[in-house]
């Protein structure tokens, strides 16, 4: 199936010359006489080169023929990451370069998206937030709880968030797998 340019948004999975590609950034420029250009930048999903790339606004790009099926993450080993099929139980494996934006946002035992391209798992495809327990936080001043102030926590994943000063060790935070920042303290 063809695809516009214009139709291109950040996250879109698309192929060309046989290569699936994600839409790292997206910028159209609109010029005179209904004329635009489209600048993206994007990602291999077979080798993780990323790309700038110029699209005539009136450019066609074919779309990735990509599917999905759940998979459990089960542990990684500092270089490998560890998932299984939910379905065949059949376990597969990921490069720690591969899943470098996700590393730090999985739990063992968390269930996600595996995405495959010609039967090939190509990347995880997580849940847009995700909760996390705080590990470590400073202790807030008394009398300093604006919601304005944030401060470092340490997340049971071992990554680090900007929180808001109201956050305490032991909290459970929802964090934006997209951006990887605090969005919410989840109630609980």
């Amino acid at each position: 199936m063809a695809l516009g340019v214009t139709d291109l948004k950040k996250g879109q999975v698309f192929q060309m010359d046989g290569t699936p590609y994600r839409v790292v950034e997206y910028a159209q420029k609109v010029m005179g006489r209904g004329g635009s250009i489209v600048n993206v930048k994007i990602k291999s999903l077979l080798d993780g080169k990323v790309l700038d790339k110029t699209f005539k606004g009136s450019e066609s790009i074919e779309s990735a023929d990509v599917s999905n099926k759940n998979v459990q993450y089960l542990y990684n080993d500092g270089a490998t990451f560890f998932f299984m099929d939910e379905v065949t139980y059949e376990q597969f494996e990921l490069s720690a370069i591969d899943m470098e934006a996700q590393a730090g946002l999985m739990k063992e035992g968390d269930r996600v998206q595996a995405q495959l391209f010609d039967e090939r798992v190509i990347n995880i495809e997580l849940p847009k937030n995700v909760p996390l327990k705080v590990t470590y936080t400073e202790n807030v001043v008394k009398g300093d709880t604006t919601s304005s102030v944030l401060k470092d926590a340490t997340l049971e994943t071992g990554i680090s968030v900007k929180v808001p000063s109201f956050v305490k060790t032991g909290d459970v935070v929802s964090v934006d797998t997209t951006t990887g920042a605090y969005r919410e303290r989840v109630k609980g």
